[in-house]
């Protein structure tokens, strides 16, 4: 007997439409009967094409004694995060807030009166495991804590939604910005930089190409050593992606992430959102560089999407899940047997050479390890460009070959905001690639988005799927982000009606998501119910509405600098000022549009004055002092090895911020301490890297720092090149300073050691 997700359009709901869990969707009467029973409600969200949740199903939500126990102790409701991103904020706020990290599936406990959570958490295994209780024995927990300890949870409940509200309602208090925010995070990304594999952090390493997005908008202001530095992280992470496993070697498009710091095995499951933007970042990229392979990468991406993902109504699919036949990634790995299965020997010898099938296998299934190890394909470098036409020849027949396996299973739900990102990426893509026919599909992806996606009541809709009427009302980022999709658009072929349907989602956004001039929400005021109306500017997997309406308003201040739209790009700004003060690489797309509105120069400057740079006014001295045990190194090939001592000072009250910052959301957008080459090359750097202590800090939340003195051991390695730029070798160190009420801006700086090397 299927429950109520059975009547839901959602795949993931109906996923679990026959789930022996008597699953409730999320509306008021799941709410008011969970009141009569006088239960708490158990809420559960996921979406499709996510692995674990799958997983969770299996073991626990498809068990009849499972299921039993939560029917009969909890009202339980199933979210699709996809559907509703602003419910999945505000919970995924408190679960961070809670365990220090979050992901789906997501489990959360809620007093069933205003839907406060009072515990909060992600999979949990049907038996204990993983350093986690059973579910059942959670279960257990949290019926018992609501019947014996009521006064206990609803003081917890309160407790997380003050510290969910203190999170998520940014303040839009202005401060005044200016080139100390780009600055800080142009250097906050360099110091990420992983030098050796490229990207910005260690495994799990995602895409985030909002941080290239910033790097290529930087270019053309900053000096020419840190233009050459740009270049390097820019290339080498565009080059790293392509040729990994990360990209579909075969097929083409992207995976979500990589599990390893080198970009090789992906957690295989392909998004929307990130070939979306991804295909802009590449195709911008191509055009900046005038690159060949970059273009290859574009091609192949809209290939994909066009092969794969456009659905006959004239939108695309959100996602495809990672797992065949419960099995992780079948469908995408091969062996060389394989190979020649579909290929000559001669084609077969050389894809295996280039895909590196001709060395130790590189993917074992860590859910099934009786299986046998096999391979995902990746390229060690950019092949010859006569190797490309040929892999491009063979690609297309041994795609021909995997589309007889079994595939995975598409989320086939049109979203608004993934499919006005994709358009804003066409139009890149059509100019990188001088082809029409690709603006043409941007064109006709818009007109579906303006006419089908409509409830009933006119207004915008954020989901629909199978020709189901649109029901779910838009998010302020699915408006943002069909503002920008109008925009790119109409830059590329200018239109009465394209400028028309921008005044009227700006009208949109202004009577439905503002209450103040500039000061936008995430969703509109009459959500009864959500206990906070969240305001948030991180950018994650996909940009923030408030941050990527603040870029679309100063892009569109720039193509047409009147005083009402520099005015009304001005007034986002200053609401969103606070935040990317405090944090101006999290909230990326803010500082680009602060970017964006100072190279308006005194079109902007005469209404809005921009913060004098901290370098043109006298410096405090520096709360950090560093010091080194030599001044001189000399490494040749009878030395190739030698190391120094570092230690740092830090004067109270401030501390600095651990080599690992910790898994927090506030912990990720602050620089991390890092020592390595700042120029130079022919040098490896190594640090024995001191392990932090958890400091809580009232302006960012707990993260790993470090406070009084530390002392660590740095040791270098006679090498060829690994340097950021070519010549002498420079040895720096990059540390963020806080205080419990303010960070510093990333400060990055020699150490003053003199590194000499064999003569060539």
């Amino acid at each position: 007997m299927p429950n109520e997700l059975a009547q839901s359009s959602s795949p993931y709901l109906l996923q679990h439409a026959h789930n022996p869990v008597h699953w409730r969707t999320w509306s008021d009467r799941a709410f008011a009967d969970a009141r009569e029973r006088d239960v708490p409600v158990l809420l559960s969200i996921g979406y499709a094409t996510c692995y674990w949740c799958h997983v969770m199903e299996r073991e626990s939500f498809e068990n009849d004694t499972i299921a039993q126990q939560m029917n009969d102790h909890f009202v339980c409701i199933k979210l699709d995060r996809e559907e509703h991103p602003e419910i999945d904020e505000i919970y995924m706020a408190a679960t961070t807030i809670s365990t220090g990290s979050g992901g789906w599936p997501m489990t959360v406990f809620l007093e069933p009166e205003s839907r406060r959570p009072f515990h909060c958490g992600t999979y949990y295994p049907p038996a204990p495991a993983f350093n986690r209780p059973s579910f059942p024995q959670l279960l257990s927990a949290m019926s018992s804590a609501w019947t014996d300890q009521r006064n206990d949870v609803l003081t917890q409940a309160e407790a997380f939604a003050t510290a969910v509200r203190e999170q998520v309602e940014t303040p839009a208090t202005p401060v005044r910005l200016g080139e100390d925010q780009i600055r800080s995070a142009v250097q906050g990304l360099i110091a990420r930089l992983d030098k050796a594999n490229f990207g910005f952090g260690s495994a799990p390493k995602f895409p985030q190409p909002v941080f290239l997005d910033l790097l290529l908008d930087a270019r053309p202001i900053v000096d020419d050593d840190t233009r050459t530095a740009l270049n390097h992280a820019i290339k080498g992470t565009l080059d790293a992606m392509a040729l990994g496993g990360l990209h579909d070697q075969i097929g083409g498009g992207f995976h979500r992430y990589s599990v390893d710091a080198h970009w090789t095995v992906p957690h295989f499951e392909k998004m929307l959102y990130d070939n979306a933007q991804l295909l802009s970042t590449y195709a911008r990229a191509a055009i900046e560089y005038n690159d060949d392979f970059y273009k290859r990468i574009t091609r192949r991406t809209f290939d994909y999407l066009e092969r794969e993902m456009l659905q006959s109504s004239g939108g695309f699919a959100s996602a495809q899940d990672a797992e065949v036949n419960h099995r992780e990634g079948q469908n995408y790995l091969w062996t060389p047997d394989q190979i020649r299965e579909v290929l000559s020997d001669d084609d077969a010898n050389f894809v295996i050479r280039l895909y590196n099938l001709d060395t130790a296998p590189n993917f074992k299934d860590p859910h099934h390890p009786d299986e046998p190890a096999t391979w995902v394909p990746r390229l060690t470098e950019r092949p010859s460009a006569q190797d490309l036409a040929r892999l491009d020849e063979l690609n297309t027949k041994l795609l021909e070959a995997r589309d007889q396996r079994d595939q995975p299973t598409l989320d086939d739900k049109i979203i608004t905001n993934w499919n006005a990102l994709t358009i804003s990426a066409l139009v890149s893509a059509s100019i990188a690639l001088d082809d029409p026919s690709i603006l043409d599909r941007a064109k006709h992806t818009l007109t579906f988005l303006l006419e089908s996606m409509r409830t009933d009541t006119g207004t915008l809709a954020r989901t629909t799927r199978a020709g189901a009427a649109p029901i779910i009302p838009a998010t302020l980022e699915d408006h943002a982000a069909l503002l920008a999709a109008i925009a790119d658009v109409h830059r590329a072929a200018p239109s009465p009606d394209l400028e028309n349907a921008l005044s009227q989602t700006l009208e949109a956004l202004d009577t439905h998501f503002a209450s103040a001039p500039g000061v936008y929400h995430d969703t509109q005021a009459d959500r009864s119910d959500l206990f906070v109306r969240p305001r948030t500017l991180h950018d994650g997997a996909t940009p923030s509405g408030l941050g990527l309406l603040t870029l679309t308003l100063a892009r569109l201040a720039h193509d047409n600098p009147t005083e009402e739209r520099i005015t009304r790009a001005i007034d986002t700004l200053n609401a969103a000022s606070s935040a990317c003060a405090q944090s101006p690489l999290s909230t990326t797309n803010v500082t680009r549009a602060l970017l964006t509105l100072m190279r308006l120069g005194p079109a902007a400057t005469n209404l809005y004055t921009f913060e004098t740079p901290a370098a043109a006014t006298p410096r405090e001295r520096s709360p950090i002092s560093v010091f080194v045990s030599d001044d001189t190194i000399a490494l040749d090939d009878d030395h190739p090895v030698a190391s120094i001592k570092v230690a740092l000072d830090i004067a109270h009250p401030y501390h600095i911020v651990a080599a690992d910052p910790g898994d927090s959301e506030p912990a990720k957008a602050l620089v991390p301490l890092r020592v390595g080459l700042i120029s130079g090359s022919g040098v490896k750097v190594f640090a024995d890297y001191p392990t932090g202590h958890p400091h809580g800090v009232e302006a960012i939340g707990t993260i790993n720092a470090h406070t009084g003195r530390i002392e660590f051991d740095i040791a270098l390695e006679l090498a060829e090149g690994v340097g950021p730029t070519p010549g002498a070798p420079v040895l720096g160190i990059t540390y963020q300073a806080c205080a419990d009420t303010h960070c510093t801006a990333p400060r990055t700086a020699p150490l003053g050691v003199e590194i000499t090397l064999p003569n060539p």
